[in-house]
Parts: C-alpha cells; sequence; structure tokens
C-alpha cells in the first residue's frame, strides 16, 4: 500500500472507533437530563436511581468518547497536511469553535454534575446536566458543520494566486443545509441509539429480576426504565424516518454520483426500484450486478420524492464529471466509489434498525398495564438490539464518507467552476512515508483495542451490578462530604 491508502485506512479506523462511542453520549446525556428532571419533579426515588446508574454508564462512555476523539483533529496536520492548507481557513473555524465553546461546556458542566452531588443545590445541580447535554449537541453540530462543508462546499471563494479556498461568507457555512440535515439525522439517531441501549437493558433485568423472584424492583424500577426507552425509540425512529428521507433529497441534488451509488444502478432511469439484494460479480462495475427483491418506484421517491420520478446513473454521472473535470484531471478519472461498500452500507445502515423496533413492540405488548415478564427470550432480544442502533450509526458514516470518494471535498453542483474542490488523493501529506503511516496506524490500532476492551469491560460491569438499595442518596447539600460519597463516579 501507499501512503495515501494507510491514511486512509488509518483515519477510517480510528474515526469508526470513534464513533462507536459518540451516539452514545449525544443521545445518553439529554436522557439522563430528562430522569433527573422527573426525579426532581416528582420525587419518586426510582428516577434518581436510574438517573445515577445511567450516569455512571454516561460518564464511563464521554471519558473514553474523549480520548479517542483527540486523535482526529491531529491527523489533518499529520497525514492530511496538503488538504489542511487547501481548506484549513474554513474547516478550521468550525473545529475551533467546537473545541473552545462547545467541549469545554459539556466538560466542565459534566464535572460539575459528576462532582456536585450533595455539593450543589438540586436545581443547581440539574441545570449543569442540562448545560452538559447542550454542550454535547453544540459540538456535534460544529463538527458537523466542518463534514458538510466537505460533502457540498459553501461560503468559500478560491483564491488563484496561493491556490488555497477561503472564508467568504461563515453565515453559509453554519447554516449549510447539508449540516442542518445530518445534524438531525445524527441526533435522531443518537436518541434511537441511546433509547435502545436504556430499553435492552432494562429488558434484561426485568427478566432477571423477576426471576430472581424479586418482582417488586422489576416493576417499580426496571419497567419505567423499559417504557421510557421504548417511547424514545419509537419517537426518534419516527425522526430518524424523515431526516434521513430529506437527506436522501439533498444528495441526489448535491452528491448524485453517491445516491447513485447507493443503489449500483447503472443508467438513470424514471421510476427506479429499491433493491433489497444484489448479486453478480461486483468489480466495481454496476453492469456486473443484478437486482433482487426490489420495490418498485422506492428509490425514486427517496431521491425526489416521487414514485416515478429520476433517479441518477452509476455511468451517466461518471460520463458526466468526466467531461466536466477532463482538463483538470484527465478524461480516465475514476469518480465511481466502491460500490459494494457504498450500497451495503446504506442497506445494512436502514435494515438494522429492525432490532430497536422489535424491542419497542415487544416491550409495548409484555409490559402493557403494569406488567413485567420472565420470558427469557425478552431480556436476549433487549441484549441483542443494543449494538444495532451503534452498527448502523458507523455504517451510515462509512456510507457518507466511502460514497464521497473519490473527493476529499466534493464540487458543489451549484457553482462547479469554483475550484473549492479537492481529490483526496491531493490530500495526503507529501513529506509522510508509507512507513511513517503504518507505524502510527498499528500503534493507534492497538492502543484503540486496547480502549475498546476496558470500555466493554467497565460498561458491563456497572450493568451488571444494577441498582441497589443503597444508590439512592438523599442528595442533600448539608450532607457529609465525605469521598465515601462520590465512589458513584468511578
Amino acid at each position: 500500500m501507499e501512503a495515501l491508502d494507510l491514511a486512509r485506512w488509518q483515519f477510517g479506523i480510528t474515526t469508526v472507533y470513534h464513533f462507536i462511542l459518540v451516539p452514545l453520549t449525544i443521545g445518553l446525556t439529554p436522557l439522563v437530563a430528562l430522569m433527573q428532571t422527573m426525579w426532581y419533579r416528582t420525587r419518586k426515588d426510582h428516577w434518581l436511581r436510574l438517573t445515577k446508574f445511567f450516569g455512571k454508564l454516561l460518564i464511563i462512555n464521554f471519558a473514553l468518547g474523549v480520548a479517542t476523539g483527540i486523535v482526529q483533529e491531529f491527523q489533518f496536520g499529520m497525514n492530511w497536511s496538503e488538504y489542511s492548507r487547501m481548506v484549513g481557513d474554513i474547516f478550521g473555524a468550525p473545529l475551533a469553535i467546537e473545541a473552545l465553546a462547545a467541549f469545554f461546556l459539556e466538560s466542565t458542566f459534566l464535572g460539575l454534575w459528576i462532582f456536585g452531588w450533595n455539593r450543589l443545590s438540586k436545581k443547581i445541580h440539574l441545570l449543569s446536566i442540562w448545560l452538559a447535554a447542550i454542550g454535547v449537541n453544540l459540538s456535534a453540530y460544529w463538527i458537523l458543520v466542518a463534514n458538510s462543508f466537505m460533502q457540498h462546499p459553501v461560503g468559500a471563494k478560491f483564491n488563484e494566486a496561493t491556490g488555497r479556498a477561503e472564508l467568504d461568507d461563515f453565515l453559509a457555512v453554519i447554516t449549510n443545509n447539508t449540516a442542518v440535515a445530518a445534524f438531525t439525522h445524527t441526533v435522531t439517531a443518537s436518541f434511537l441509539t441511546a433509547g435502545t441501549f436504556i430499553a435492552g437493558i432494562a429488558a434484561w433485568w426485568i427478566v432477571r429480576a423477576v426471576r430472581r423472584g424479586d418482582e417488586a424492583h422489576a416493576r417499580e424500577v426496571w419497567r419505567p426504565a423499559a417504557i421510557f426507552g421504548m417511547i424514545t425509540i419509537i419517537i426518534s425512529g419516527i425522526g430518524v424516518s424523515v431526516t434521513g428521507h430529506y437527506q436522501g433529497q439533498l444528495m441526489s441534488e448535491q452528491q448524485p454520483m453517491k445516491m447513485a451509488a447507493a443503489e449500483a444502478i447503472c443508467h438513470t432511469e424514471k421510476g427506479a426500484a429499491l433493491s433489497l439484494l444484489t448479486v453478480g460479480d461486483w468489480s466495481n462495475d454496476c453492469e456486473n450486478s443484478t437486482h433482487l427483491l426490489s420495490i418498485p418506484g422506492l428509490a425514486s421517491f427517496m431521491a425526489s420524492n416521487d414514485f416515478n420520478g429520476e433517479f441518477p446513473g452509476v455511468k451517466d454521472v461518471q460520463a458526466e464529471m468526466q467531461e466536466r473535470y477532463a482538463d483538470q484531471f484527465g478524461p480516465d478519472q475514476d469518480y465511481t466509489p466502491n460500490l459494494f461498500v457504498t450500497y451495503w452500507s446504506f442497506r445494512l445502515m436502514i435494515g438494522l434498525a429492525i432490532f430497536s423496533a422489535a424491542l419497542a413492540l415487544a416491550a409495548l405488548y409484555l409490559l402493557r398495564g403494569g406488567r413485567v415478564t420472565d420470558k427469557k427470550w425478552f431480556a436476549t432480544l433487549g441484549l441483542l438490539a443494543i449494538p444495532m442502533p451503534f452498527l448502523a450509526s458507523n455504517l451510515g458514516w462509512i456510507f457518507t464518507e466511502m460514497g464521497r470518494q473519490p473527493w476529499v471535498v466534493a464540487p458543489n453542483p451549484a457553482n462547479p467552476v469554483d475550484n473549492v474542490y479537492m481529490l483526496t488523493q491531493a490530500g495526503v501529506s507529501p513529506s509522510v512515508t508509507t512507513s511513517h503511516v503504518l507505524i502510527s496506524m498499528v500503534f493507534f490500532t492497538l492502543l484503540y483495542a486496547a480502549l475498546g476492551v476496558v470500555w466493554y469491560k467497565l460498561m458491563a460491569r456497572y450493568t451488571k451490578e444494577g441498582i441497589g438499595s443503597g444508590d439512592t442518596p438523599d442528595h442533600d447539600p448539608d450532607a457529609d462530604k465525605s469521598d465515601s460519597q462520590m465512589t458513584f463516579v468511578y
């Protein structure tokens, strides 16, 4: 492999590791804040116990997320210096704001929340977790503003003298419709992840408690958590569908090749069907694939809100881009992303949501009318459903990034002559050797694998510990402030 290939692999590996943690932090922080709000308003003991239980898991996830996320930004200077030189004037601004404002907001107030039990008043302590939740979601928005510029560059102009893109309209950058669509879709997907996480753990604990003969604990503590998670799944599931549909329409306008590759449809057609299964010798050539189990007109509807609408074809978009950029990149440049990865990541991203839906429907039926259950399959379904939204979110990012190739900054179709675009091969650092990237990639992969083991063991340990009778402090600011009262943090 060349340095370019290894740099892409390294960024992909570190991103996938990091994004395992991100959706849970984005979704779980406001949900923990909601649990604490319900305790604050109702003074029902089980909401405080659930707040502390899921808050502990949130802290573990947040800490590992920070540790794995730091590496991401360093790679822009280490492996992708030419990319940073080209668009750093625009790309760096939202990243700087995210670090200096949003991240410090979330980390500061999450710290106050962690160490503020029995130290802050109930109202101030509750405000701390809500401000942390706002900070988490603001961080997500600024990161997505930066990424969306790579998907659909706006608010910039190309300086021919310096060969760099320069910021022209900051407001256009931060209100990029691609960023708004990506943010709403990411946040609703994160709520789906967190809702499934809560409902899955609660389902497992309900069955376990009932089988142990502690039906009261299952009903009083874990059933409300399961219902809370189920409601979150239903609401966020609808949100994911609506925002995903809007993203598909934008994608058809802004990155028609990505949409075409998602379906592996060769030629532009009207009333294009959505295939559920495709077989054949792909070889990155849609001509060698055969679509099976198709739903008529659905692909066109996803792209244009019209079941008989026009859907872009891979071959046609390829020919159009070769003609447009022939003078700059040559007539033989391949603008088609990896069809196999793009096609299947798109389907798995959508299809894995069925596990969350199944868990919500099972909870709706088995827990109706104040019931709890000892059915082992319900616990198994809960555990099986938990990782699925994590995988779906990662597959969504794989689709987003792989589908953009070979561009590191895709051209804006509305203004294709402004030169604010860049091929991935042009963005890699010229002075970084293959061995340098290989060594760092191996190191980070092993380090992240070790952190992943730590994350899993800590999450599993505290999930299995559950909620004991001693986990409900009175939250009295005048109570003993000894270190023993802070052990829940660890």
